[in-house]
């Protein structure tokens, strides 16, 4: 049987952002579902910078067009044989999946073991803007650097690398919540400001030296570093304010190769975070994500963790999401910027 036709903002070119056929208003099938998928109806997003970097010029068509989009809140209006966690009328919110559809829609179909219960105490516009950046960075903390998540390392300092952006924004709030000591970076009085009301107890400017800014505060080095902003720029700094033992993790790709070498005589560990390898990979750990989301939900509604929207535009529309993509593209947003169906 033929599927109804769905709303969407897709791509079938990959253009420069000011080109007006770089978005478009498309109709699309609505989804099937796979055994452990949700139908979910879209009622709000938030834009990342995966979403532009996917959307980057480069060559090829996608026919049909290609729907970005990786945070999304909405409700379950259809489950796969398979769905054990989630019923018809749930409130969720989640990231999806990069090898699938994405969410600029009205309808995504989505694995239930990477959604969460969308948080009680918010709407729909402020639950979107926290999923990708909330896995990202309890990964980048917990997984991969392996701080307690129990506070068995409080008073340990921790630098984070673009405190004012989406995983910055919600990163600062983790890592307080863990009992760290948080650094954050900000380059300007309204990022500054930003950061200082999430709860990071110093600022330093990642555009000026950080030797002399870290040792402005009494410290030698930082037993943790989180490079949430371009990781080739900042990789000698990393190198030389790490803790010996110490551990370091990005997010941010490399486009030159870094010399891992410098790290040896600390026995520093370095790591990379991908917030997509559990479902890119199938990993037997996949509803792991599942469990972080409720966790996140459940600090918000407890009031220990708080929404890094920043500003809403109303309607999924090709045209909001261009101005989205070129203001991200900018790089000079804070924390999130959401779209409400």
């Amino acid at each position: 049987m033929e599927r109804k036709l769905m709303r969407a903002v897709g791509l079938q070119r990959y253009l420069p952002i000011e080109d007006p056929e770089s978005l478009i208003d498309v109709e699309l099938p609505t989804p099937g579902l796979e055994p452990h998928d949700l139908l979910v109806r879209i009622e709000a997003i938030a834009v990342n910078p995966v979403d532009t970097k996917v959307r980057a010029p480069k060559d090829g068509v996608e026919d049909p067009p290609k729907v970005l989009g990786w945070d999304a809140s909405g409700i379950v209006e259809a489950i796969g044989d398979s769905v054990v966690h989630y019923k018809v009328g749930d409130a969720v919110f989640y990231a999806g999946d990069i090898t699938r559809q994405g969410a600029y829609a009205e309808l995504q179909a989505v694995d239930e073991r990477i959604v969460g219960r969308k948080p009680a105490t918010l709407d729909f516009v402020d639950a979107a803007a926290l999923p990708l950046t909330s896995i990202t960075a309890f990964e980048a903390f917990f997984d991969r650097l392996e701080i307690d998540v129990e506070s068995a390392n409080t008073g340990e300092t921790i630098l984070i690398i673009g405190g004012a952006g989406g995983v910055g924004s919600i990163g600062i709030q983790l890592a307080k919540a863990a009992g760290l000591t948080v650094i954050a970076t900000a380059s300007r009085e309204q990022t500054t400001r930003w950061v200082n009301e999430l709860g990071a107890d110093h600022v330093i400017n990642h555009h000026q030296p950080m030797r002399a800014q870290i040792e402005a505060l009494g410290l030698n080095y930082v037993d943790y570093i989180a490079v949430f902003n371009d990781t080739d720029s900042h990789w000698d700094t990393v190198c030389d304010l790490i803790k010996p033992q110490g551990r370091i993790v990005s997010i941010v790709e490399n486009t030159r190769p870094l010399n891992m070498s410098v790290l040896k005589m600390k026995s520093a560990t370095f790591c990379w975070e991908f917030m997509y390898t559990r479902s890119m990979f199938q990993t037997s750990d996949m509803i792991r994500q599942q469990e972080l989301l409720n966790y996140i939900a459940g600090e918000i509604d407890a009031g220990r963790l708080k929404t890094t929207r920043s500003e809403t535009m109303n309607g999924i529309t090709a045209a909001n999401l261009r101005e989205a993509h070129r203001r991200l593209e900018q790089g000079d947003t804070i924390g999130k910027i959401t779209l409400l169906r």
